[in-house]
């Protein structure tokens, strides 16, 4: 995979966003972070961009996915907020573990630091001793980054009683530093159908709130249906005391990738700039990321592709954040190939009756994401067999590529007792089986921030789909599990026709499953987590090679 590398600048003086939320969580705090990130590296200034989460889990990968979305996984393997996901696609650039930072984390380590004497015998109190925290972490961010400017993205909104030690990190920074320190507040502007007006008063409400703990916003991104107007403009300013200019209209768009075009045209990079008193440059290269939006609105001929999981629903509404990542790398890859993805969102209960498998036929490719659990999974196999022998193009990962080699083992093989050793541990045939490393973690109950994480190498076999796919016999992905496909049944599966074509350099963790290209036109599980490092500028090869042999199928 390609990277953007930087060349770091010594001796920074560095230059401090906040972006907190006003009136209700969801309206886009986390792009419109990732957005002005991109339009200040556009003009040349070294961006970094930082996330922080209220919860007390010490890290994402105990959240639950249909209440908190996708668990992003960063290079070194510290599982994280989907937001982190953003600043990498956006930036197009790894982005170190240094950058996150939870309530939970932030606790232990003031409790470990008290415990170790850290503090000398001082009273260790929730004011100064939290927001410190919190600051050095800000600060040892943007020092590791060498950045000009972090951006630092507060989850939840100013209203809640969990914010209020992160607000006062932000006032003891700005009181430290008044021209190091800009708060920018994303609020969401209504249009009530029965009035049909723009209502600034929520927006007004959440500006005061933010004002009582002693944090003044000096941007308001105002998110609305439609775009905001100068009257609404003027009367933001006069009652939240921000000038005309620094309220930036961000109304809904077609595409998250069109709002840092939008967003500059507001003229927000220069508008930082002065506010920051910071060296921009004269001119916005934007032109790689202008040629990217305008590949997502001029393609014409389309690709149906099937994404079944088993997170989507949540009572009456559909969860497609549970699985941005792969929903993100499916775009990148159809546009890069001209193409328009139609992305239907598949529970996977429903094709526990086999008789809506008929359903499929309509889809160009399907894929299966990672996940955990028995839910669904008769579903998920009886979807993979009908890929399978239905010759539509199929691409599994992590838990999509372990149910691939079962359904392989059951139906090919005839071990109608195969089963993963975490749906059945007593199964008469444990194909997929804990790894050797986890298993006295699982016996002790250490499940937090220890599965197989990050990014591990793995090395290809020539010819196959995997090789042909990256032009590479060397790869580095990035991982999140605990199973793996058992060695003493990989002979009998090989013999059997299934390919492994992508394993650990000492050939003992099966990476990648495939059946040859005459027998299929695309049938790949991955162990690892590919959508992690697709990026809008830079699409993942495995799934251009999905998409591609998806419209190449129809």
């Amino acid at each position: 995979m390609a990277k953007t590398t930087k060349t770091k600048k010594k001796n920074v003086h560095t230059k401090y966003i906040f972006v907190v939320g006003g009136v209700m969580s969801g309206v886009g705090k986390g792009v419109a972070s990732s957005s002005m990130a991109l339009i200040l590296q556009a003009r040349g200034i070294n961006v970094t961009a930082i996330k922080i989460d209220q919860y007390f889990n010490v890290d994402a990968g105990t959240m639950n996915p249909t209440e908190h979305g996708e668990v992003f996984v960063l290079q070194n393997g510290l599982e994280t907020d989907q937001d982190m996901g953003n600043y990498e696609r956006f930036l197009n650039t790894d982005i170190p573990d240094t950058n996150y930072m939870t309530s939970g984390g932030v606790y232990l380590e003031v409790i470990k630091r008290e415990r170790n004497l850290g503090y000398k015998g001082k009273n260790v109190e929730a004011v100064p001793d939290i927001p410190n925290e919190i600051i050095r972490r800000i600060k040892l961010a943007a020092d590791t980054a060498n950045a000009e400017v972090a951006i630092i993205e507060i989850g939840g909104t100013v209203g809640e009683y969990q914010n209020v030690l992160y607000l006062e990190a932000i006032r003891m920074m700005k009181n430290e530093a008044p021209d190091d320190v800009i708060t920018t507040m994303v609020s969401y502007l209504p249009v009530p159908g029965s009035i049909g007006e723009m209502k600034t008063k929520p927006t007004q409400t959440a500006v005061m709130a933010l004002n009582r703990v002693g944090v003044f916003a000096d941007l308001i991104i105002a998110r609305s249906p439609i775009g905001i107007d100068q009257k609404r403009k003027e009367k933001l300013s006069k009652f939240c005391n921000v000038h005309t200019e620094d309220v930036i209209s961000a109304p809904d768009v077609e595409s998250i990738y069109d709002i840092p075009l939008n967003l500059e045209k507001d003229g927000l990079s220069l508008r930082i700039c002065d506010l920051l008193k910071l060296k921009c440059g004269t001119k916005s290269d934007l032109g790689a990321w202008k040629g990217f939006v305008r590949k997502t609105k001029n393609t014409k001929d389309t690709v149906k592709i099937a994404v079944v999981g088993k997170y989507f629903s949540s009572g009456d509404f559909v969860l497609s954040d549970v699985y941005i990542s792969v929903l993100e790398a499916i775009k990148y890859s159809s546009y890069k190939l001209g193409l328009k993805p139609e992305i239907t969102y598949l529970g996977s209960q429903e094709f526990e009756d086999k008789k809506k498998l008929q359903n499929l036929k309509k889809y160009d490719g399907i894929l299966i994401p990672g996940g955990f659990g028995t839910t669904g999974v008769e579903g998920k196999l009886n979807v993979i067999e009908y890929a399978r022998k239905h010759r539509i193009p199929y691409f599994g990962i992590c838990y999509g590529m372990q149910l691939a080699v079962l359904e392989y083992a059951r139906n090919v093989l005839k071990k109608k007792g195969a089963s993963t050793e975490e749906i059945d541990n007593k199964a008469q045939d444990l194909v997929v089986a804990v790894m050797d490393e986890q298993k006295e973690k699982i016996a002790k109950g250490d499940m937090g921030g220890s599965m197989r994480l990050g990014e591990y190498p793995a090395t290809l076999k020539k010819g196959s789909q995997a090789y042909k796919a990256y032009r590479s016999a060397d790869i580095s992905e990035r991982h999140r599990h605990r199973y793996e496909v058992n060695n003493q049944y990989v002979a009998e599966l090989e013999e059997a026709g299934l390919v492994f074509s992508g394993k650990s350099p000492d050939g003992k963790l099966m990476e990648i499953a495939e059946l040859p290209r005459d027998i299929h036109p695309f049938f790949v599980g991955v162990q690892f987590h590919p959508e992690f490092q697709a990026r809008p500028l830079n699409p993942h090869p495995l799934f251009t090679s999905f998409i591609k042999a998806s419209y190449e199928s129809k």
